[in-house]
């Protein structure tokens, strides 16, 4: 029988495997997410986002010239029993790029985190920098590309460049049953991953709220407009509509169940 024939999840790397030729790579996953971290901190595979990264770095935002940026490839972070995988676009330029976490030291991460410590996936709702004391539970976060690219839109290329990095997240995090993409290029990606052999990209649709429900053993796929700055200010992606979201997460890893059967006062 083949993988995940008695319905159980399908490892996904024989996923990846399958269609390994059409990604070029050779799926030498690393032993632990530490030493994942550390092949795509030193990562200079796009000169293009080497010398934008680094370029930041050096010139700066006014209001950080006192601070030395990270410039470098960002890891993803979080829970490593992660339960649900948050999939962004890229490190923000004076964001991530600056505190060397995702979604860390900007606008797009003050809305992200608010909302998932509404939610009960973080312990507070903000992330100023490496060292504020951020929590996440049941939540790792990461990117399709993994340095800031200029006028935020890497070239396909240089997605292609980093998306062994993201399957290799997914292989490592292993308790992953549901995805949840932070704009049109992350399901793209996410999308060509875990879908491309298995003929659903086709019938999956990008939209706020839509949901990819888990198939065959693959892990589900639920759409967001992206909290970015734009889209937040616009009112394309209002407090409400993210808040929905991460609702909607809560039910389908069954806490909304957990927390009806309890009464109050009860341990």
């Amino acid at each position: 029988m083949p993988p995940g024939g008695d319905g159980a999840r399908v490892p996904l790397l024989f996923l990846w495997r399958r269609h390994a030729h059409s990604l070029g790579d050779s799926l030498t996953c690393p032993r632990s997410l530490k030493l994942l971290d550390n092949q795509i901190i030193a990562c200079r595979t796009c000169p293009r986002l080497v010398a934008w990264r680094e370029k930041i770095g050096q010139e700066k935002r006014r209001a950080y010239l006192g601070q030395t940026y990270w410039a470098k490839p960002l890891p993803g972070f979080g829970d490593p029993l992660a339960r649900v995988l948050v999939v962004g676009l890229a490190p923000g330029a004076h964001g991530g790029n600056r505190t060397g976490r995702m979604f860390t030291g900007d606008a797009s991460g003050d809305f992200l985190f608010s909302a998932l410590h509404r939610a009960g996936f973080a312990n507070q709702p903000e992330a100023k920098a490496l060292n504020d004391g951020l929590m996440l539970n049941d939540v790792y976060i990461t990117a399709v590309c993994r340095c800031v690219p200029p006028d935020n839109k890497p070239l396909p290329a240089e997605i292609s460049n980093c998306l062994p990095y993201l399957q290799y997240e997914f292989e490592l995090l292993e308790k992953v049953e549901g995805v949840v993409v932070l704009g049109r290029i992350a399901f793209d990606t996410v999308s060509k991953l875990l879908y491309h052999q298995r003929k659903l990209a086709t019938s999956a649709i990008f939209g706020h709220g839509v949901l990819q429900p888990s198939t065959d053993g693959a892990p589900w796929l639920l759409c967001s407009y992206h909290p970015s700055r734009h889209n937040t200010q616009t009112g394309r992606l209002t407090t409400t509509m993210f808040d929905q979201i991460w609702e909607q997460v809560n039910r389908l890893l069954g806490k909304d169940e957990l927390l009806s059967c309890q009464e109050p006062g009860s341990s």
